[in-house]
């Protein structure tokens, strides 16, 4: 019951169900999500915080970069039906279908082009 309310949790912000949907065809930094999502670095981080506390998000370091995919197929059972839940769900959503083509486009672009959200 415990990890059904966590999902469920993190499943219950606009933002954190944008991010999650941005990384479902592969990793994210997290200046990709602060540009997809037009809301504060440390708004972004909390989200996928609380998106990784929940097992529906992974996150790797590089230095001062982080990055964000779906996680592995070793996932637990409820993580792995609530992904295919959302995304079965949400696939046809106009602002996803909106974000998926800004990701898209992102992805062309150097990560350098959005790392101002790793300045002092």
């Amino acid at each position: 019951m415990r990890d059904f309310l966590i999902i469920a949790r993190a499943l219950s912000d606009v933002a954190r169900v944008r991010a999650l949907m941005a990384v479902k065809d592969g990793e994210l930094c997290l200046c990709q999500l602060v540009h997809l999502l037009e809301l504060a670095p440390s708004t972004v981080s909390k989200h996928m915080s609380l998106l990784v506390q929940a097992g529906l998000i992974e996150c790797r370091k590089e230095g001062r970069w982080r990055f964000y995919s779906l996680p592995g197929g070793q996932a637990p059972a409820a993580v792995r039906q609530a992904l295919r839940w959302v995304v079965s769900a949400l696939s046809e959503e106009p602002v996803i279908t909106g974000d998926a083509e800004n990701v898209r486009k992102s992805r062309r672009k150097s990560l350098a082009e959005f790392s101002a959200c790793y300045r002092s």
